[in-house]
């Protein structure tokens, strides 16, 4: 199969299991080295990933993409950057607006594409 096909499907699965707050899907898509820096300048795992999601601190209820390029780097690799209109609570309060999200993603021997790194952004 396409690795851009791969990719823009391993995004969506993403997508929805965010949205679902899916631990389960989100583990498998989540590479256990996971790096995120989120809007706030944090560095996150994919331990404090997963556990905002498993804890109800993050609800997500809207992830609209926009805007998505994926770029692939050799045959293992791919950087994609998309906008995202995204709302929803953190501990309890609001969130949201219009975010940049840049994941680099990489193909695992089995075939799977798991997330190694992304970064969060806010667009004023």
């Amino acid at each position: 199969m396409d690795s851009n096909i791969e990719v823009e499907k391993a995004e969506e699965q993403l997508r929805q299991a965010m949205l679902a707050s899916d631990v389960e899907a989100l583990d498998k898509l989540l590479s256990p080295s996971l790096i995120f820096t989120n809007h706030l300048g944090q560095c996150l795992g994919k331990e404090a990933d997963l556990s905002a999601h498993e804890s109800g601190a993050l609800t997500i209820s809207k992830l609209e993409p926009s805007e998505q390029q994926i770029k692939l780097v050799g045959d293992d690799a791919a950087v994609v950057t998309v906008r995202v209109q995204l709302s929803g609570t953190y501990a309890g309060q609001p969130a949201g607006g219009d975010f940049r999200f840049t994941r680099v993603w990489a193909q695992l021997s089995n075939g799977h594409w798991q997330v190694v790194a992304a970064h969060a952004g806010i667009i004023a």
